[in-house]
């Protein structure tokens, strides 16, 4: 019988410390596979983030002329357009790249699938939670060029772990349930690759909220977690006001129910595992 820890009070199972440390170990192999022998290592992550950034930006602010006024920014500068694009997609990318290399994690790994004392629930976590390392390269930079904008810090920076939670478990659980059925039906990835193209239009990333006729804004809420995720991001690093609350609380309950979906499907489905691959 597995005996109990206890400290400062609290009772630790040494299971879960042992689970713990193998994802944080699988983690980072993960990291530290994807840019082995390159020049550069893990600074790729933000150079490719910040390509995206200059890309939109010019396109959009440079060509097309786009202007958007924020608070506590310039009015007349066109990179506003781009920080206010890059909070969005920060998010964005870090749940289409995390659910992505979820949705075949356990494709990808027949061999840990197969070994017994292997605890399966790990494998879609590995990818999502490298991948919300990686996005906060980018956070980081974002952050920097606001304050460099803005002259200033905004408080509600402190609050981003409150959004962060709900996004990992929304993007854990949508990895679990695809992970799980991309077992029996090898469809599912490039099924995700044409519904994710559709998503991402029908998300205000690239795009402000004002340009969607009012009466459909709240639907668009209200049934696409990512567009209050972005909405926040953007709130708390831009403007420093929340003015998305009721949204941010829906978005926290759904991700819930998600997470909890995804993670019974994957569960009942894992003794299959191994006899169909």
């Amino acid at each position: 019988m597995i005996s109990n820890k206890v400290k400062n009070g609290l009772t630790i199972n040494p299971l879960w410390v042992a689970k713990f440390e193998l994802l944080r170990t699988l983690v980072r192999r993960d990291l530290e596979a994807k840019y082995k022998g390159s020049v550069l290592g893990n600074l790729w992550p933000i150079l490719n983030q910040l390509s995206q950034l200059l890309i939109y930006t010019y396109v959009f602010s440079i060509i097309l002329k786009v202007k958007l006024s924020l608070k506590g920014l310039p009015t007349d500068n066109s990179l506003v357009f781009g920080l206010w694009l890059f909070a969005g997609l920060v998010p964005w990318s870090a749940f289409t790249m995390g659910f992505m290399q979820a949705s075949t994690s356990v494709l990808n790994q027949v061999n840990l699938v197969k070994k017994v004392v292997f605890p399966l629930t790990l494998l879609p976590l590995v990818p999502i939670l490298s991948t919300f390392i990686e996005s906060s390269f980018g956070l980081i930079a974002l952050i920097i060029l606001v304050a460099f904008s803005s002259q200033t810090i905004h408080p509600t920076l402190a609050l981003l772990p409150l959004i962060w939670l709900p996004q990992l478990l929304f993007t854990c659980g949508l990895g679990y349930l695809t992970a799980s059925l991309t077992v029996f039906l090898r469809d599912i990835p490039q099924t995700l690759s044409v519904i994710l193209n559709l998503w991402f239009y029908l998300t205000p990333i690239v795009y402000p909220l004002s340009v969607i006729p009012e009466n459909f804004r709240p639907w668009i809420f209200w049934l696409n977690p990512l567009a209050a995720i972005a909405e926040i991001y953007r709130d708390l690093i831009l403007t420093g006001e929340v003015t998305h609350w009721n949204e941010w609380g829906f978005v926290a309950i759904v991700s819930l129910l998600t997470f909890m979906l995804g993670f019974t499907v994957y569960r009942k489905l894992r003794p299959a595992f191994a006899d169909v691959l």
